[in-house]
């Protein structure tokens, strides 16, 4: 305990720099357990990008090729699956709902999907969040559109401005359906899932737009279908790219998606989202390793300076160790002195690291949510998080053994010798 007290008076008489250096390492722990809140608000955000969805169910090729198209809005199908086929599974008396989804086309770098009504109804994401309209409402008309927030945001539009779809899906295309321009009549709150990035149409729309168009190329001016017409012709489609699936029951999940994949009449693919997403966050999971490793090594940066700290002021303080081994202190009490110092100093810089970490959540969660869609939950700290801050402190112990060594030997003639 004297020890204590006197490494304590000691840090106080250095009061200025101690703060420096608590601060120091508090910014450090702030930014490692800030990393790590949001490394973990990222993985379930990314394994919740779709939720309540049982089976996805495209044209047979790979799980994560149907679940980057389907899902993430990425790459293309390597077939479509016939309406036939769709209609049977969606009217199979142990499936509750069905979303079918069409993509092929974009709007400025933005991908167009057709669905219907139930995408409104049962898409669900970040666990049981529910597609909310920042403005406007779902299409109702043949030519309405609904907007990701991102692509509202990005190209400036507002409710009843007119957009043109594209034929494909690059950023610029000299096919566009600009003879059957569509209305923003919807847009939707922002998800921080690949739905902010998407223009939904329904299917209707999507079997309009192409009516008159044969193996990639549109009709001659004279052969084209006006876009009245095309209210009157049938505008059931004739395949869709992919479908999602919701259950009556969730143990018949795996036997709908094993009689899906063994369906003669069309080669199809059926996936457990929950399952694929976890094989894809797998490869894509590198980037928030890299991350930590930053943010370990600032960690790092901080109680290095905090030894530096340390070491330069030894030699102002020879003195000091003079006097206590002159009123008979001992080596062992130097050594712990030093030792003493540098865990009070980091346990310090950890206290307010944390104090600094809650309270930047705290401020920052409504804006993470409603800007980049990642909800960051405000708990207690977990046995993880022990463990880092376990692990700092005891880095912290290792790294006063230097100093300490040095004081430990200052000899009791050398501090004497000092001219005062």
């Amino acid at each position: 305990m004297p020890t204590l007290s006197l490494a304590l008076r000691s840090i106080w008489n250095r009061r200025a720099t101690a703060l420096l250096t608590i601060f120091a390492i508090a910014v450090s722990v702030t930014l490692l357990l800030g990393v790590q809140k949001l490394r973990v608000a990222a993985k379930d955000g990314f394994a919740n990008t779709v939720s309540g969805v049982d089976l996805i169910v495209g044209a047979r090729s790979g799980p994560l090729n149907l679940l980057l198209y389907s899902v993430f809005r990425v790459g293309d199908a390597t077939a479509n699956v016939s309406w036939d086929s769709y209609q049977k599974i969606a009217r199979h008396p142990d499936v509750a709902w069905t979303i079918p989804i069409s993509l092929g086309d974009s709007h400025r770098g933005f991908r167009v999907m057709g669905t219907t009504l139930d995408y409104f109804r049962h898409y669900h994401f970040a666990g049981s969040r529910e597609l909310r309209f920042a403005a406007g409402k779902p299409f109702e008309d043949l030519y309405d559109a609904v907007l990701g927030a991102d692509v509202a945001e990005q190209l400036r539009y507002r409710l009843g401005d007119p957009i043109v779809i594209a034929h494909g899906i690059g950023n610029v295309s000299f096919a566009n359906h600009d003879d059957k321009p569509f209305r923003v009549v919807g847009i939707l709150a922002r998800t921080g899932t690949p739905v902010d990035r998407t223009v939904h149409v329904s299917l209707e729309a999507i079997t309009a737009i192409h009516i008159d168009w044969q193996s990639g190329a549109q009709a001659m001016p004279g052969q084209r279908v006006t876009a009245e017409a095309a209210r009157s012709r049938e505008l059931q489609p004739d395949s869709i790219t992919a479908f999602m699936v919701g259950m009556q029951s969730k143990v018949m999940t795996f036997t709908m998606q094993r009689a899906i994949n063994e369906y003669r009449l069309e080669p199809m693919l059926a996936i457990i989202p929950g399952v694929a997403l976890s094989q894809l966050w797998s490869l894509v999971g590198i980037a928030d390793t890299a991350l930590m490793i930053v943010a370990a090594f600032v960690v790092l940066a901080g109680l290095l300076g905090m030894v530096t700290a340390i070491l330069t002021s030894l030699q102002e303080r020879r003195r000091e160790m003079a006097i206590l081994r002159s009123v008979g202190a001992r080596p062992r009490h130097v050594f712990a002195l030093m030792i003493i110092e540098s865990v009070a100093l980091a346990l310090a810089g950890v206290l307010l690291g944390v104090c600094l970490t809650y309270g930047a959540l705290y401020l920052g969660q409504p804006l993470l949510q409603s800007r980049f869609g990642i909800f960051v939950a405000i708990g207690g700290l977990n046995a993880y998080d022990f463990a880092i801050l376990g692990s700092i402190i005891a880095a912290a112990f290792l790294m006063g053994v230097l100093p300490a060594w040095r004081a430990y030997r200052n000899t009791l003639s050398d501090g004497l010798t000092l001219r005062i």
